[in-house]
């Protein structure tokens, strides 16, 4: 969410960093809409103002025996009255659409070399990478492929009960996920300093206007009715984090704020017909750790670069190779400032593998904090809004897919990661039956 104030004192500057994001100039329609809020704002307050010197003036002329202009007064009272409900509706209305246009607008981007410029995926700059792709004497397989002939991975029985994009994973491979992600929790809340919480799956819409999955990707969300009202499933864990701050003053002492999640996720994929049907890649249900901080504007760029560390890290141990991309303006999520994407190497996507994406770490500033009112209180006693920053710590699904590809043999079994053996209760090989 967007300060007009800030837009109609850095109007250029504005439609600059639209542009970058591939935007037209939005500048002078919003500020438009704010002399409209404005001005009906003022002649709601113009019109209480006279009716309440009015009403005092007619006890003065009364006391004056004046009762023609008490008589005036009256009416002019009496007809104040009739119009400002509807002088208050204007100003209500006013300042409604002026904040309907606002929430639509994405966040803006850095200055570059922060951010490159950009239309797409096509701009993005490796930042870095770790490791070097494998090498095998055998054709790695993708992991539908793996999976199913493990009896594992089980795409036709979930379509039977859900539809696409749905999978059933069962004994080596179930535990094998779980053991991704009780690892990652381990390493963000045992070792990183997050605060690990088990959030609900089941949010407001207030909750998701907070981190700004509404009002633009409302079709992107599953959605629950009850009572005659709903509720979202969570796209993220980022939802139900981030919001913990909502409608709060914090005390800077307690900065920064830092939390994990794992928890499953449902995306309609409204917008992805056609892409990576095949597969886990992209599904409605899908488990991921998710690392929020809330934190000070001073030190929001740093708990960026440290978010993206720790998200790596589980990377590292899990000894798959991948680079970290620095998005550009054009290709960056809706309410970041700055996004670095990791991307794992995937051997068996393709035609001789791919990098996947399975991390996006972002810094949004104060955009998402505006949206949910989420402030802290500084020395000086003066309320500010919060910055946040959100990344996947990393998501389940994908590390499963990038360990089972990368760790393939060429009979079919796949090696276990020594750092998940433990919660593999020591088992080193998925084999078939196991």
């Amino acid at each position: 969410m967007h300060d007009i104030r800030w837009i109609r004192d850095n109007a250029d500057a504005f439609d600059a960093a639209l542009k970058r994001r591939g935007l037209e100039a939005l500048s002078s329609s919003l500020i438009g809409l704010d002399e409209t809020r404005r001005a009906a704002i003022l002649a709601a307050e113009q019109a209480l103002a006279r009716r309440n010197a009015a009403s005092k003036e007619i006890g003065e002329a009364k006391k004056a025996k004046d009762n023609a202009r008490a008589d005036t007064l009256m009416a002019e009272v009496g007809e104040l009255k009739t119009r400002l409900p509807e002088l208050e509706a204007d100003s209500k209305a006013a300042s409604e659409a002026l904040d309907r246009r606002l929430a639509e607008i994405p966040n803006l981007p850095f200055p570059a070399p922060d951010v490159p410029d950009g239309a797409d995926e096509h701009g993005n700059v490796e930042h870095h990478h770790f490791g070097a792709k494998p090498s095998y004497g055998f054709k790695p397989l993708p992991h539908f492929d793996l999976g199913e002939t493990l009896g594992d991975m089980d795409f036709e029985t979930a379509a039977k009960l859900s539809g696409a994009r749905f999978v059933v994973l069962k004994k080596g491979l179930a535990r094998l996920e779980r053991a991704l992600g009780q690892f990652m929790l381990d390493v963000h809340a045992g070792e990183h300093g997050y605060t690990e919480v088990n959030p609900p799956l089941l949010v407001r819409d207030e909750a998701m206007f907070g981190t700004a999955q509404l009002p633009k990707f409302e079709e992107d969300q599953f959605w629950v009715m009850r009572e005659g009202a709903r509720l979202g499933l969570i796209p993220t864990a980022e939802v139900s984090l981030t919001n913990l701050v909502r409608e709060s003053i914090v005390d800077e002492k307690e900065l920064p704020l830092r939390f994990t999640a794992l928890t499953p996720c449902f995306r309609a994929e409204a917008g992805a017909a056609g892409r990576d049907t095949r597969g886990m890649i992209r599904q409605h249900q899908f488990n991921k750790v998710e690392l929020v901080s809330v934190t000070t504007p001073e030190t929001s760029k740093d708990e960026h670069e440290r978010m993206l560390s720790c998200a790596e890290e589980v990377l590292r141990r899990l000894g798959l190779h991948y680079r970290v991309m620095t998005l550009c303006a054009g290709d960056m999520g809706f309410a970041s400032q700055k996004t670095y994407d990791i991307e794992v190497w995937m051997p068996g996507q393709g035609e001789g593998g791919m990098y996947r994406e399975i991390s996006s770490c972002s810094i949004c500033g104060e955009f998402q904090a505006r949206r949910m009112n989420a402030r802290y209180r500084g020395s000086d006693g003066k309320p500010r809004f919060v910055h946040t920053l959100n990344g996947s710590g990393t998501a389940v699904g994908r590390a499963l897919i990038a360990v089972m590809e990368t760790y393939q043999q060429q009979d079919g079994s796949i090696a276990v990661p020594d750092v998940l053996q433990p919660y593999m209760g020591g088992l080193k090989t998925i084999e078939k039956g196991n």
